[in-house]
């Protein structure tokens, strides 16, 4: 066994590990740091892959915005983590099942997708002086994936108007000031003075000719 096949095992068994640890950490922030684990393995099997370019983007992406961006609000959530816990052995039998079911299928997918595909020439060596896997990828997406690429993109879309419009709704529960009336108020409008006696009482207010004597 070479070392390029001992560091492979290597990280897929690191991969394997925290990838189990994602769904069965009782913490979710504890979760959340190691699903950013599977990421950084997983960058480093395409790495051995010579896939540079998903390796690159996988950390810059994934591991520099969108798990920072999962921890902080894992963070910030105050959720009752008992309540979430209550029927989970429950449901687990069902889950199980489906769980097989979708490996089961992703298994026979995959074997009898990419059984017959002939390796990159990156892989094989073969490959010339001025060969881009990157180039390659982008001919790949803009030719043969190209609908599945633009209905992805729709998707994304979608789910982030969504994002918006879920934002910018109206809620009852929330407070908020107009500043267009905040910049028309008068000093009048609001504050008001008020005459007392010395037990405390209200006066009641002057005429409007005694106001202007008093100032006269």
């Amino acid at each position: 066994m070479d070392v390029q096949t001992g560091f492979f095992y290597l990280f897929s068994a690191v991969l394997l590990f925290a990838a189990f640890r994602v769904v069965t950490a009782r913490n979710p922030v504890h979760a959340v740091l190691y699903l950013m684990l599977t990421f950084s393995q997983a960058s480093a099997v395409w790495f051995l892959l010579k896939a540079e370019f998903l390796a690159i983007t996988l950390v810059l992406v994934y591991l520099g915005a969108v798990m920072v961006l999962f921890l902080f609000v894992v963070m910030m959530l105050d959720l009752n983590f008992e309540e979430l816990r209550v029927g989970f052995w429950k449901h687990f039998p069902l889950a199980a099942v489906v769980g097989v079911i979708i490996a089961l299928e992703l298994a026979l997918v995959l074997g009898l997708t990419f059984q017959d595909v002939p390796a990159p020439p990156a892989l094989t060596g073969e490959a010339a002086a001025n060969y881009s896997n990157t180039k390659e990828l982008g001919i790949l997406l803009y030719t043969e994936y190209l609908y599945p690429l633009e209905v992805a993109a729709v998707l994304l879309l979608v789910g982030m108007i969504a994002a918006i419009a879920l934002t910018l709704r109206g809620r009852k529960d929330s407070k908020h000031v107009n500043p267009s009336q905040q910049v028309h108020v008068r000093a009048r409008d609001r504050v008001a003075l008020v005459k007392v006696d010395a037990t405390g009482a209200a006066l009641p207010p002057a005429p409007p000719a005694a106001v202007e004597e008093s100032k006269a």
